[in-house]
């Protein structure tokens, strides 16, 4: 592996009458030389705290970090063959954009020759040739993020950092540059972590997502992985949207299980652990469930209903609980008003059962 943490913990000390926090607690993990991996989770779960001590704007409390199987837990970030793409791009508002781009360079004391070489390369990389000139005010905000990102390429690292690089940019350009950055990314085939609060970012740009919470990992896994295979509660409802059904397990084989739920038996896919005799739920996305016209699975009460052009979007009562359907079958789609009274069908072999 190319970029290594071992059992890394943060924990800042006492202050203003706080007690101790531990912001990461134990966190290992591999990353492969060209992957994109991003740290995923709510506020407070410790992905920028994590992302600082790979740059090594953070000392670690324990643990080790090893770069191409070298520790590096004591050298300073400009020793570490690592750039890092700021939220704020902190791009100097008195330079230029060339200037800005080639800042790194002239602290290095590369020639001019190189550094315009270099510099000429990311312009086109990023799509910003003909700005050279251009002040930081004259630049669109996706224009600016642009810059930062140019100019923490032109060092030509090993490891790409991120932090929360669109979160300032309204959600057209965040669409935009999500493709742009996995395009470069993959373009350079270069070793990236990005920090991010967003679920779709992180499903769009990533190889593998690491999602955390309260300072340690919940789970590691490709998007697909991840979505359709969460391993506890947390992911299933931070990643997207979730029906959690009450079940328990009939038997168990070869990672599946039956599972019984409103007095019906199910073949789904089960979490590593499961037993005979395990009460726990069946996670099911809300595009799994539809309203038919047929048997289907379910009886229910319609409790809410909202037209969205591509889809419906109901809540419907089912045996006391509530279940949030998506229905965007075009052909299938009639809106049904609050209290009427439906069957559910659903693609129950997608479904995952999970521990309570």
């Amino acid at each position: 592996m190319f970029l290594v943490l071992e059992n890394v913990v943060k924990r800042f000390p006492p202050r203003g009458g706080a007690s101790e926090v531990t912001a990461v607690n134990g966190v290992s993990l591999s990353i492969e030389k060209g992957e994109l991996v991003t740290l995923l989770g709510p506020s407070g779960c410790g992905k920028t705290t994590t992302l600082r001590l790979i740059g090594g704007f953070e000392v670690l409390t324990s643990g080790r970090i090893l770069l191409d199987g070298v520790g590096i837990d004591n050298l300073p970030p400009h020793k570490r063959g690592m750039s890092m793409v700021f939220q704020s791009y902190a791009i100097f508002p008195h330079l230029n954009v060339f200037e800005n781009i080639a800042y790194g360079l002239h602290v290095q004391k590369v020639p001019e020759p190189e550094v315009k070489r270099r510099v000429g390369k990311v312009l086109e990389l990023v799509n910003l040739v003909g700005y050279e000139n251009r002040a930081p005010n004259q630049l669109s905000g996706g224009q600016q993020q642009r810059v930062a990102l140019a100019r923490a390429l032109v060092m030509e690292p090993k490891v790409l950092l991120l932090d929360e690089p669109l979160s300032n940019l309204d959600a057209k350009l965040r669409e935009q540059m999500r493709s742009e950055i996995r395009r470069i990314q993959q373009e350079l085939g270069i070793t990236s972590v990005y920090v991010t609060h967003d679920q779709i970012e992180a499903m769009t740009l990533s190889d593998h997502i690491v999602v955390m919470n309260q300072g340690v990992i919940e789970q590691i896994g490709t998007p697909e992985e991840i979505y359709r295979h969460p391993s506890s509660q947390f992911v299933a409802n931070f990643i997207g949207r979730a029906n959690f059904i009450p079940a328990k397990a009939k038997s168990v084989q070869g990672g599946e299980a039956i599972v019984e739920c409103y007095g019906k038996e199910f073949r789904v896919s089960a979490k590593a652990g499961v037993t005979p005799g395990t009460m726990g739920v069946l996670v099911l996305r809300p595009e799994m469930i539809w309203i038919s016209e047929g048997e289907g699975v379910f009886r229910g009460v319609v409790k809410r209903s909202v037209y969205l052009g591509n889809a419906i979007e109901y809540e419907v009562a089912v045996d006391g609980a509530s279940l949030i359907v998506m229905d965007s079958n075009p052909r299938r789609m009639k809106l049904y008003p609050p209290g009427t009274t439906v069957t559910l069908d659903a693609y129950m072999d997608l479904a995952h059962f999970l521990l309570a």
